[in-house]
């Protein structure tokens, strides 16, 4: 099952009159709320430092972007950057995951908003390892928040999972999906993509994946809704692959990197970064994805 590009991507490029995001656009949370797109984007200038930047739309594929960035680096906490934005709305509010890059690593960032321009941080319990590739759940399971992350010193890389209370503390950490060695195209690294997505039959978690090309592919895979460590079925082929010049040409070749989906009506629209240089979007019919993940599935 392969999704549909946008004719029109890529649909945010970087803004050389704006300082901050002068060079890269890539990497945006996406989320669909009363009738509107909201993108959280990841955007860099000469200064290398990641920064977010907010851009909504009526359609989906025709966005206002705002010319300041709407988060920013703290020093002690991320003085080198704020990286690759998901959202989810939980009741009545937006939480962002993001890695934050400090001179000790990468860690996993969490902040929340009610209206996109001001945001309040929270400070995780969290070992100090290196740790990115956040994910929330948009709801409660069991009580609980529930979180996808990759340890990134964990070797084979895959995709985790942890449990809190008041998403500050997390435990029973644990890995529920690990690379498949002998799946050419997701052998060396996988991590979770867009939030997971709540379907009839089971939570829809688009991934992305790196094989021994070093290319950045994009997987989906569904998990049970009661027991979302309990994996149902993985495509056992990519969703989407590098292939347009905005994918295969950039500040990384070869890249499609989604952060960000949203269900709107019967359609599914997944937005991602392209080479890291561009923000794209693709779309599928969502009832042929779910039918052909449980059909083709090789779990």
């Amino acid at each position: 099952m392969r999704v549909k590009r946008y004719e029109g991507n890529p649909i945010l490029k970087p803004k050389p009159e704006n300082v901050w995001e002068s060079e890269n656009v890539f990497n945006t949370a996406a989320i669909y709320d009363r009738g509107l797109f909201h993108l959280l984007y990841r955007a860099m200038g000469a200064d290398g430092i990641s920064r977010i930047g907010y851009a909504v739309s009526t359609d989906g594929f025709n966005f206002f972007r705002f010319d300041r960035p709407v988060f920013t680096p703290k020093r002690i906490l991320e003085p080198r950057g704020c990286e690759d934005p998901r959202i989810v709305k939980i009741e009545d509010r937006y939480y962002m995951t993001y890695t934050a890059y400090s001179e000790r690593g990468v860690r996993i960032g969490l902040a929340s908003t009610d209206n996109f321009l001001e945001w309040e941080r929270y400070r995780l319990e969290w070992p100090e390892l290196n740790n990115k590739d956040a994910v929330l759940f948009p709801e409660k399971i069991d009580g609980k928040y529930v979180l996808l992350h990759r340890p990134m010193d964990h070797e084979p890389m895959g995709i985790w999972i942890a449990y809190s209370d008041n998403l500050v503390d997390w435990h029973e950490e644990r890995e529920i999906m690990a690379p498949l060695g002998d799946v050419s195209w997701e052998s060396n690294k996988i991590g979770a993509g867009a939030p997971p997505i709540k379907t009839d039959k089971g939570w829809l978690l688009i991934y992305h994946s790196v094989g021994e090309d070093e290319v950045y592919r994009m997987g989906a895979a569904m998990l049970s809704l009661d027991d979302p460590s309990d994996i149902l079925y993985r495509c056992p082929e990519p969703i989407l692959e590098p292939e347009m010049y905005y994918e295969l040409i950039g500040a990384v070749p070869r890249v499609v990197f989604a952060c960000g989906a949203c269900e709107v009506k019967n359609e599914y629209y997944i937005y991602y970064g392209g080479a890291d240089r561009v923000v794209c979007v693709a779309t599928v019919d969502k009832e042929e994805l779910l039918r052909e993940m449980v059909s083709q599935s090789s779990w």
